[in-house]
């Protein structure tokens, strides 16, 4: 091996790798509150062998002799336990114990998103707010299941039945286990919890709520970020009750459902008719930002207008002070850090800087490598001409831009829906399952 050759990209591998092993050590100390949270990967048993895993955040604070509030954290689709990372350690610097899991065919859990069942239907539009009779829906079980997503298993038979004998079997995406588990840790006051979810967790959220109403593990707070709002006719004849009730909607959502199906959000959709019904107010007095009802009786509710869009709500600074505001006040837990002391995107940016070093290295761990005898081969000279023509070159490019064009809502967004692959390949749809080369 030739020393001299090697010294440069020696040094630069040797700097990227402290300054990435760095980043992660002071992303740590953040996530853990540099020591004052302890925080661990838990396994939730489930079912029949199988298991719920989640990222557990335990302030020193709450210990047997001195149970803390708790909150439940649960992800949108094709995300994992860390898409609410920011909630997790704003939460935990404040006291409360925080799950945040990964839900049914997500993450590390191990139970697939057909647990949380279909049914053979879908409504017209909003809950059969408009005439209209079912309309059947084809496609492979995950697609039936994506299909579903806004039906939930506390709604009328209509909604979360099917006309085969299908029916909704757990819309919390495994949200009710989790809370079960969390309410029985000794370091948890399992009467003062509330639960949050983002997208698809937002409806987890509901259910959960639904799954505990009128119990003494009823949450407390229900926080919805970008989440869909439904009337109360959709219900069951037991009509659950919500208590505190914070939806974060975001500006640029693109998901219509979560905008009531307008096509923008206006000022027109906070005065909507079920807008008002879910605040409890007329269109006159309906507002942006405003709370209405009352903590201590749980009717609260509160629309938070977030400038930003869907996908970036869940770290959003506005929402995540709102947030910490509305927890406080409804889980009655004493705060000494402000609203707006939030910490996160220091984690959050020094995990990006900590990547960037981590793939930065690979180039002068490459150029050392290739000076070993074994690799020695893979070291060449660059051609004194193009290899190929331009001509060539633009075809070959516009191939591969076509190929990734057509090929990218099957193989991603709308992944299992369009293309039906057995679950035990995918569990769940990824955006990175898939590797398209020409």
């Amino acid at each position: 091996m030739n020393m001299s050759r090697i010294r440069r990209p020696l040094i630069l591998l040797l700097i990227l790798t402290l300054l990435s092993l760095g980043c992660m050590g002071i992303a740590d100390g953040i996530q853990r509150s540099w020591g004052r949270v302890d925080v661990s990967t838990v396994s939730i048993p489930y079912g029949d062998g199988e298991s719920l895993t989640g990222k557990l955040y335990i302030p020193q604070s709450a210990t047997a002799q001195r149970p803390a509030p708790a909150v439940l954290l649960l992800h949108g689709y094709q995300n994992d336990r860390e898409t609410n990372a920011a909630y997790s350690i704003e939460l935990s610097r404040r006291g409360y114990v925080v799950l945040s899991l990964d839900e049914y065919g997500h993450g590390y859990s191990s139970e697939g998103m057909a647990s949380r069942g279909w049914t053979n239907h879908k409504l017209s539009v909003n809950y059969g707010t408009e005439e209209g009779p079912l309309q059947e829906i084809g496609g492979a079980t995950r697609y039936r299941v994506m299909m579903n997503f806004s039906n939930l298993d506390f709604f009328n038979a209509a909604y979360s039945t099917g006309t085969d004998g299908s029916a909704l079997k757990d819309s919390s995406m495994g949200g009710k286990t989790a809370w079960e588990w969390l309410a029985s840790q000794k370091y948890v006051l399992g009467e003062r919890m509330a639960v949050s979810g983002h997208s698809m967790g937002t409806w987890s959220s509901w259910s959960v709520a639904a799954a505990y109403s009128g119990t003494s593990l009823a949450p407390k707070a229900v926080v919805l970020q970008c989440g869909e709002l439904f009337a109360d006719r959709a219900c069951s004849e037991t009509d659950p009750s919500f208590h505190n009730v914070l939806l974060l909607q975001s500006k640029y959502d693109e998901f219509n459902y979560f905008r009531d199906y307008e096509d923008i959000v206006s000022d027109e959709l906070i005065r909507s008719p079920l807008r008002c019904e879910f605040l409890g107010c007329t269109a006159e007095e309906a507002a942006w930002n405003e709370t209405y009802g009352y903590f201590a009786e749980g009717t609260a509710r509160r629309i938070q207008l977030l400038n930003t869009n869907h996908r970036l709500a869940t770290h959003n600074k506005v929402a995540l002070a709102t947030a910490m505001d509305w927890f406080g006040s409804c889980l009655g837990h004493p705060q000494t850090l402000d609203d707006n002391d939030l910490v996160y995107w220091g984690k959050e940016c020094l995990v990006l800087l900590a990547t960037l070093c981590a793939l930065g290295s690979i180039l002068p761990l490459f150029l050392i490598l290739t000076e070993l005898p074994v690799f020695a081969g893979l070291r060449q000279p660059f051609p004194a001409r193009p290899c190929q023509s331009r001509k060539k070159w633009w075809k070959g490019a516009v191939i591969t831009m076509l190929i990734s064009g057509f090929t990218y809502p099957f193989l991603t967004q709308l992944g299992h829906g369009l293309l039906p692959l057995p679950e035990g390949i995918f569990r769940m749809t990824i955006g990175n399952g898939f590797w398209t080369c020409s």
